[in-house]
């Protein structure tokens, strides 16, 4: 039994991660109807720019987040107004091509920048770690989960409660209507692309203390937020976290009683089941 509950803290734990990694690319999917697959890249290089203020400049790898999602949110902001603005109205596989060119250019300048080495963020109380009953909880991975869990709130609250969330919202649902009334969809379109790659790369730098990071990562982690997206629901804040809870969970719990080479198995046959029972995801609208 102690077993299992430590088990299940560790899926918690990752789950938490997981939905804040997805937060990003569920925004742009559900605001611009676009399926970014260079998502996972802005995650790797958020994880590079933690890593290298901290090893290079010596900022603590927490305090680095803010910079990285300033630093990524005007990466996107600029490749939406210069690249993806041009066919925003064109056909979905012409930016499903363009986002996976600019995976592929992304991973390659960052092994020519970075090289190939696995790298990991490791700061002194990486070790450090606290007990609940027969628990071990690492407090690096409690930190990470409770700043992605308060960013993906945060990201509702934005969307509820500000003017600029209710601008998004509005191009989301009905963009004749928006225009109507004042707003303008290419600053909304490069606002909500610049805000998922900020989170993206704040995914990155909480991914780099949990795990390694290497150039090549984007692609299995832009495959693992497309799952907890179309599980949580498009339209959710909310149901992305219920969906990257989920699926830590599962996967940790694959990983005991199955072996740890089925834990992608397990990911997207939950996939299919969700899509077959429920197609708008667990928390998403019903049409």
């Amino acid at each position: 039994m102690d077993l299992l509950l430590q088990i299940l803290a560790n899926g918690l734990l990752l789950g938490g991660l997981y939905a804040l990694m997805a937060l990003g690319l569920a925004l742009v999917w559900g605001v611009l109807n676009i399926v970014n697959l260079a998502h996972g890249s802005f995650i790797m290089l958020g994880g590079y720019a933690s890593y290298y203020l901290f090893t290079l400049l010596g900022v603590d790898p927490f305090a680095t987040l803010p910079i990285t999602a300033l630093a990524l949110f005007a990466l996107g902001y600029a490749l939406q107004r210069g690249v993806l603005n041009l066919v925003i109205r064109g056909p979905m596989f012409n930016t499903l091509l363009i986002t996976f060119g600019l995976d592929v250019v992304l991973a390659y300048l960052a092994q020519f920048w970075f090289s190939a080495d696995f790298r990991a963020i490791n700061p002194a109380y990486a070790g450090d770690h606290f007990t609940l009953g027969p628990v071990t909880v690492p407090a690096v991975q409690a930190a990470a989960f409770v700043i992605a869990i308060a960013l993906t709130v945060a990201m509702w609250l934005l969307l509820l409660r500000t003017r600029i969330g209710r601008g998004i919202r509005a191009a989301a649902q009905n963009l004749v209507a928006a225009r109507l009334h004042g707003v303008s969809p290419r600053s909304i379109y490069a606002v909500t692309f610049g805000i998922g790659s900020a989170l993206a790369g704040v995914a990155g730098g909480l991914y780099g203390l949990v795990s390694q990071i290497n150039p090549y990562i984007g692609g299995p982690l832009t495959a693992k937020s497309f799952v907890i997206a179309i599980i949580g629901g498009l339209d959710n804040p909310l149901g992305v976290i219920v969906g990257g809870l989920a699926l830590g969970v599962i996967e940790s719990l694959t990983a005991l009683y199955i072996g740890p080479t089925y834990r992608d198995v397990a990911s997207f046959g939950i996939l299919v089941l969700v899509l077959v029972v429920r197609p708008s995801g667990l928390l998403g609208r019903t049409a």
